[in-house]
């Protein structure tokens, strides 16, 4: 399959597909951004978008080239995203709809899938396997097959939101783009550089898997924040696009995903998933600038976020900016021993979140326990105070990193 362009005829009407269904989604100011890395910096909230994410474009757009032969349902792969917008374009149209997933899908995009009314199958232990379950299964029923990226329907549809930031920011220079099959990233770059060639195109990967950037597809399920995005192969039609129509591509550490997730939630007030997240991970790695003329867009792809994971990014995050002290301090193993502990905490300020007793493991007197306790703090000179007051008191304390 080749990389043949896809007119502006046929984007707008893949966007005619979508009318009623898809969302034109915000473009939001980003002050924060803005302030901490120079230019102008707004995002493209897709992660506002119906079913929590762009993949709706495509699949409002290969339902509708279907014709009647939509009416023997439809078949996909997919990691969640892909497979929420073809439940939810199927529903639409009232047709069957059936998904093969990968091990270990996103267990709130799952949940909303069958929402939508279709049947849920797993299909092996990566995206390549469950897509290719989907495609043997529409081989053997009729169903009419739905690849999530590569399919030149599909592109279309993601493309639309290339001319939403043409038509909604008349100074753009950059925009940051989270890559995975390439569907996305292929369909609004050329989308872009069809109107205007002038204006850059970054595609961001996560090093878990980064086949665009060169790195060879690892092997099994890939473990990361970015699950979204993370397609061990690229695709026949989108490969061509990328290579023609994007700028750049930059890879982001896992570490990142999780920093511009909370950046998200705490400065921006946006529920992004770690895939639709990756654009605002490059600005923070420093690999990609803002423009120094124009408006830089971010786009924010997809926002299903599994609530699972929030607690772990939230204390990750409490730690790492000093507001969150671990100690280990050894006490006497005698009535009131922890409560004189406990009270010292308090009388410095600190709050106690979690205490526990250790005693298997470490080196203790025969009347001594040790005692790790996580407290939240103010912030770093705050819990200098804290390990410094403990010491003062007499006890051995240390601090114990976060891991």
């Amino acid at each position: 399959m080749t990389a043949i362009p896809i007119d502006s005829a046929v984007i707008e009407a893949a966007r005619l597909a979508g009318s009623g269904v898809v969302k034109r989604t915000p473009i939001t100011e980003s002050a924060a951004l803005s302030e901490r890395y120079g230019g102008n910096v707004v995002f493209k909230a897709e992660n506002l978008q119906r079913t929590g994410s762009f993949k709706i474009r495509g699949a409002m757009s290969k339902l509708a080239s279907l014709g009647d032969s939509v009416k023997n349902g439809v078949v996909a792969g997919s990691a969640g995203n892909h497979a929420q917008a073809i439940a939810f374009a199927a529903r639409h149209h009232n047709v069957p709809c059936e998904i093969f997933v990968p091990a270990g899908a996103s267990l709130s995009k799952m949940e909303a899938v069958r929402s939508y009314g279709a049947i849920l199958s797993e299909g092996g232990d990566t995206l390549s396997d469950a897509v290719a379950a989907a495609q043997r299964h529409a081989d053997a029923t009729g169903m009419n097959f739905c690849h999530p990226y590569d399919d030149p329907v599909v592109v279309a549809g993601q493309a639309t939101l290339g001319l939403e930031l043409l038509e909604d920011i008349s100074d753009l220079s950059l925009v940051i783009i989270p890559l995975g099959g390439g569907g996305l990233t292929g369909g609004v770059a050329m989308a872009l550089k069809t109107f205007n060639p002038k204006i850059r195109v970054i595609g961001v990967q996560v090093r878990a898997c980064a086949p665009y950037a060169g790195s060879p597809p690892p092997d099994g399920p890939i473990v990361t924040l970015a699950d979204g995005i993370a397609v061990k192969m690229p695709g026949a039609f989108t490969r061509p696009l990328i290579e023609r129509y994007v700028n750049e591509i930059v890879v982001v550490e896992e570490d990142l995903v999780a920093d511009a997730m909370v950046l998200l939630m705490d400065r921006g007030k946006l529920y992004v998933e770690g895939g639709g997240a990756v654009g605002v991970s490059a600005l923070m790695s420093g690999q990609v600038k803002p423009a120094q003329t124009g408006t830089t867009c971010v786009v924010l792809s997809g926002g299903n976020v599994d609530l699972g994971i929030l607690p772990g990014l939230i204390r990750r995050n409490e730690t790492k900016v000093g507001r969150r002290l671990i100690l280990f301090v050894r006490i006497s193993d005698r009535p009131g021993g922890l409560a004189r502990l406990l009270t010292l905490f308090a009388e410095t300020g600190a709050n106690l979140v979690e205490v526990e007793h250790v005693r298997e493991g470490v080196s203790l007197h025969v009347r001594e326990t040790g005692v790790q306790a996580v407290l939240e703090v103010r912030g770093r000179d705050h819990a200098d105070e804290v390990l410094a007051a403990v010491r003062n008191a007499g006890y051995e304390a240390d601090e114990v990193e976060a891991g």
